[in-house]
């Protein structure tokens, strides 16, 4: 009798400095999450994620990489697009939680709202998503979610390993002290 072949899927698109990346670059772990802002799950892990880097804010660092899943969810990759338009002007984090704060609220109203609360240039980033500036980046995301073997969100790697445990924050932070201990 043969068992069936255990395959790990590994993040296949290396880390770099063009990532958005929260806690030290020098930290034991990096977590990659591939997530979609319209998703419910990615909202409801959102807050074990903010509350897992401040409880452990020496030992990991969270890499954030969009992969919208437009067919579900018509605001996802506009909502991505702000977010990147966001970081152009170094405030990716900052849209990235009003995004996840107001996932009910992603339609383009709502977003120009966002953009306008947190003091962005509205006309500025309202020409960037007409001409779709930033689309390219977002499907690079999608792309190596893909050749990552993401087929979901949200989708977490813990140091470039798949991992598939809970996303409660207890289960984080046992995963993420093992990493950092591996």
């Amino acid at each position: 009798m043969t068992t069936p072949l255990q395959v790990t899927a590994r993040l296949r698109v290396p880390v770099t400095g063009t990532d958005h990346a929260r806690g030290p670059a020098d930290a034991p772990v990096t977590l990659v999450e591939y997530g979609d802002f319209q998703c419910g799950h990615c909202g409801a892990v959102h807050s074990n994620l903010a509350e897992l880097l401040r409880q452990r804010a020496d030992v990991v660092r969270l890499v954030y990489r969009h992969f919208p899943i437009a067919n579900v969810h018509p605001y996802a990759e506009s909502s991505a697009e702000v977010a990147e338009a966001a970081g152009r002007r170094d405030r990716f984090w900052e849209m990235h939680d009003w995004l996840y704060e107001h996932q009910d609220q992603l339609d383009p109203v709502h977003l120009g709202l966002g953009v306008a609360q947190l003091g962005l240039p509205a006309d500025e980033v309202g020409g960037e998503l007409e001409r779709h500036a930033h689309a390219d980046r977002v499907r690079r995301d999608f792309v190596g979610g893909i050749r990552s073997g993401v087929n979901g969100t949200p989708t977490l790697f813990l140091n470039d390993v798949r991992y598939e445990g809970g996303h409660a924050l207890p289960e984080l932070l046992a995963a993420v002290d093992q990493a950092a201990t591996a």
